[in-house]
């Protein structure tokens, strides 16, 4: 690990203003993805801004037809959620299946959608239900946030603040994930609601997150597990590493795609 200055922060504000007064710096909000990428030199800045005092980023708030969850409240309290488990259940069952209990216990919404790795859950959440980002500089909508790997529309010292997700009509999440990290190798977010059809799928795309548009149209037309053996999807796009190759994570999008229809369907009788 290359050596740095530590600092801490009390607001989003405050933390934007030391960005800017460093010209160096990046924020550390659980540490699950920044703090082993330093040690492993593949990141390296002068500042760690903390942003563990930021209470203000915290919370879960059950609105009329929409959820928002502040960013630094960590996985295990989106998971644990009773009002969120009732308003927005498939996200407290998306939270916890995210890593382990250490990360669970250290990792925060904010964080994983602000690094954007290709096989975390929460962008395939936020692509899943239309969400909306919320920042220091204002909104932006998750179809305009995720730009590639570990690439997103954040601008130069803008803080993710928080994620106002619709709540959908039904919704469901299938991952099958890697026995080690828990990382999806493919994940598929399937959510049905009054403006349409969404289907986002994390962890097969070689450039992240991405909506598949072609099962969309399948299973608006038909909303059953079969419609998606017609709906194309292209394995030149998707990874192929020494995990899982290109075709098996189509196999494996396919398979996930079609359990989160099941999984609609069976809660809908």
């Amino acid at each position: 690990m290359y050596p740095f200055d530590y600092h801490r922060c009390a607001s989003a504000e405050e933390a934007k203003a030391l960005l800017a007064e460093l010209g160096d710096g990046r924020l550390l909000a659980g540490g699950q993805s920044l703090l082993p990428m330093m040690k492993l030199r593949f990141v390296m800045t002068g500042n760690v801004i903390d942003l563990r005092d930021c209470e203000e980023l915290r919370g879960i708030d059950i609105g009329s037809g929409a959820v928002t969850i502040g960013a630094m409240t960590r996985h295990v309290d989106v998971a644990s959620s009773k009002e969120l488990a009732t308003a927005l259940p498939v996200l407290a069952e998306l939270a916890g299946g995210i890593g382990d209990p250490l990360v669970r216990a250290q990792g925060t919404m904010g964080g994983s959608i602000a690094n954007n790795d290709p096989a975390a859950d929460y962008p395939a959440a936020c692509l899943g239900l239309g969400a909306t980002i919320l920042t220091t500089a204002g909104e932006i909508a998750a179809d305009d946030f995720f730009l590639g790997v570990f690439e997103t529309a954040l601008a130069e010292g803008e803080l993710v603040t928080g994620v106002r997700y619709p709540v959908p009509a039904a919704a469901a999440y299938m991952k099958f994930r890697h026995p080690a990290s828990r990382f999806a190798l493919a994940g598929v977010f399937v959510a049905r609601a009054m403006d349409g059809l969404r289907i986002a799928v994390t962890g097969a795309g070689s450039q992240g997150v991405f909506r598949w548009h072609e099962a969309e149209a399948a299973l608006t037309a038909d909303f059953a597990p079969e419609a998606l053996d017609g709906a194309e999807l292209d394995t030149s796009d998707l990874n192929s590493d020494i995990h899982a190759d290109a075709d098996y994570r189509g196999h494996l999008v396919r398979v996930m795609a079609a359990r989160a229809v099941r999984k609609i369907l069976a809660a809908n009788r």
